[in-house]
């Protein structure tokens, strides 16, 4: 059996005709499975979704209730047959629900990652390897110039900049789902115990995850006539509001981007970024090499961002592997850093 015999490609995304679902479809669908809630692979309009409870949540978040007209909540480790094929959630550490998705057809088991990481992340479970023959892997960050310090490291030089400049207010360019909860639970492990500001999008994401059991600490919204007020204080915002004039009101304000791609220098100067903070919710190139051979597969898809790099990468180590070149999923791409994770 191949991965073929199981999953093929539509313009919809990924399908599986013997159990006639999705995984992470770019449109409207009868039933689709969904890995995490970032909004390149949780669209509103499909007929049915089966997703693990965050998730599901998030999609209420982010789309309202009506999201979908029908739900299905999957249980991490919970096999359930649909059709002719038999499927498993796993955690992938991307985002608090992220999961990848194993789907076994006569004793043949394909993993669909989605997106994920291996670092530390206290605001979601750890990835967990899936021995599987094949595996299809995002490679948003397959280059080998992408290692990622840890996060703790780059949270210091955040905080170190707040202590040198303690009258200028620090902008935090973050995503609204997953990095900026992070970045927050960082800097409290680290030991900042001061509000933390939030531009008013970030407000809704932040308050599930206090829901979820994510203790942020305290934070406040922003009122726009009290920027001013805010020298010295640490200040959320998804990344594109840092050269809008929202973000001219605060004193002085240092702006700041945590990104796996601020780890390209030319990217920080280009997005008019004076502190760059290499955080990532993707793997970088060694966790992408080290969980294709975690995961023992034979076979190799790979569906967005470097994928040539990481295929001929595979095709070396005597794994068979193939690029997708699927349009509409990353969303840490040039023409969208909100969606930075």
């Amino acid at each position: 059996m191949r991965t073929q015999d199981i999953l093929t490609l539509t313009p919809a995304g990924i399908y599986c005709p013997a159990g006639d679902f999705f995984v992470d479809p770019m449109r409207p669908v009868g039933r689709a499975l969904v890995t995490h809630g970032h909004s390149d692979h949780a669209r509103a309009g499909h007929d049915k979704v089966m997703a693990t409870a965050p998730t599901l949540d998030i999609m209420d978040v982010r789309y309202g209730q009506d999201f979908t007209r029908e739900r299905q909540v999957a249980v991490l480790g919970q096999a359930v047959r649909i059709g002719d094929v038999v499927i498993t959630f796993h955690p992938a550490g991307h985002v608090l629900g992220s999961a990848q998705i194993a789907i076994e057809l006569d004793g043949f088991r394909v993993v669909v990652s989605g997106d994920y990481k291996r670092s530390q992340d206290p605001t979601c479970l750890p990835f967990e390897p899936v021995q599987c023959d094949s595996f299809v892997t995002e490679a948003t960050f397959g280059l080998p110039v992408f290692r990622f310090p840890d996060a703790e490291t780059e949270a210091r030089k955040l905080l170190a900049s707040q202590a040198l400049f303690p009258d200028r207010t620090h902008l935090l360019g973050a995503y609204a789902l997953g990095k900026a909860q992070r970045m927050i639970r960082v800097l409290r492990d680290l030991g900042y115990d001061r509000p933390i500001y939030l531009h008013g999008s970030m407000v809704r994401l932040c308050d599930y995850y206090g829901r979820a059991g994510i203790d942020l600490g305290e934070l406040r919204r922003v009122d726009p006539a009290q920027r001013g007020r805010l020298g010295g204080e640490i200040v959320l915002c998804p990344p594109s509001t840092l050269k809008d004039t929202w973000a001219r009101k605060f004193p002085e304000p240092i702006t700041v981007a945590a990104s796996g791609w601020m780890r390209v220098r030319a990217r920080a100067r280009q997005k008019g970024v004076e502190l760059p903070l290499i955080v990532s919710d993707h793997a970088d190139w060694p966790a992408l090499c080290a969980t294709v051979r975690e995961v023992g597969c034979s076979e190799l898809w790979v569906t967005h961002g470097e994928a040539d790099a990481l295929v001929h990468w595979a095709g070396m180590q005597g794994i068979e592997a193939r690029p997708l070149h699927l349009m509409g999923y990353g969303e840490e791409s040039d023409e969208a850093l909100d969606e930075a994770a």
